[in-house]
């Protein structure tokens, strides 16, 4: 016969084994360094995509620009010469030429001229320095320098020149004892004008000229 078993070691025999735990262990070293490389590589894919499309802007704005200074260039800037045009001119001391029978050097006869620079550009014009001259057949009888002066954009720049004929000249022209018979004297002015357009960056030389034919009654 066995031997009678003792309440504890019933108890031993009943009691059950602990459950057992399986422990996971994650390498986080190496979890992180695949985070980190990838959060990099992100970064540097937007920072690509940006340059990209900042590159893409400044390109079209570019050629959006040139294409709009083009066409300004073409209409509104388009460099058009100037004009320029005699308005009135007026003779003093010419009766002295009809009343005398013995012309002398030391008659005075003056010419006033009353001229128009008109600007038809959308900026101003700037010109030099220039000389109007009288001249009665082909022959220079007066002269007058014209001052620098600068046309605003669109608009008309006006200028009187006031000029003594050279009499000591004009007496010695063949043909003006028949003009002064048929009391008519066919007289012309001329002038070149030299300037610039200013278009900011570009500059563009301008030269206008004139050549005003007209035929002084004498008789008046």
């Amino acid at each position: 016969m066995s031997p009678p078993q003792s309440p504890n070691s019933s108890r031993d025999q009943v009691r059950p084994l602990a459950p057992s735990h399986r422990i996971h262990i994650e390498n986080e070293e190496g979890v992180n360094y695949t985070s980190t490389s990838s959060i990099q590589l992100s970064k540097k894919q937007r920072h690509r995509r940006r340059c990209i499309k900042c590159c893409g802007c400044c390109g079209i704005t570019t050629i959006i620009i040139g294409i709009v200074i083009l066409i300004l260039a073409l209409t509104v800037f388009k460099v058009k010469d100037p004009t320029i045009r005699m308005n009135s001119i007026r003779f003093e001391g010419l009766s002295s030429l009809t009343s005398s029978s013995n012309l002398q050097t030391n008659m005075n006869i003056t010419v006033s001229a009353d001229m128009s620079i008109k600007n038809p550009n959308a900026v101003s014009f700037k010109f030099k320095p220039a000389t109007a001259s009288l001249i009665y057949s082909d022959r220079i009888i007066a002269e007058a320098m014209l001052p620098r002066g600068f046309a605003r954009a669109r608009r008309t720049f006006s200028m009187n020149v006031k000029v003594m004929v050279m009499v000591e000249k004009l007496i010695v022209i063949p043909r003006l004892t028949s003009d002064l018979i048929a009391g008519e004297l066919p007289v012309s002015m001329s002038t070149n004008i030299n300037g610039k357009v200013n278009l900011g960056v570009i500059k563009k030389s301008v030269d206008i000229r004139m050549n005003c034919n007209m035929v002084v009654d004498l008789q008046r």
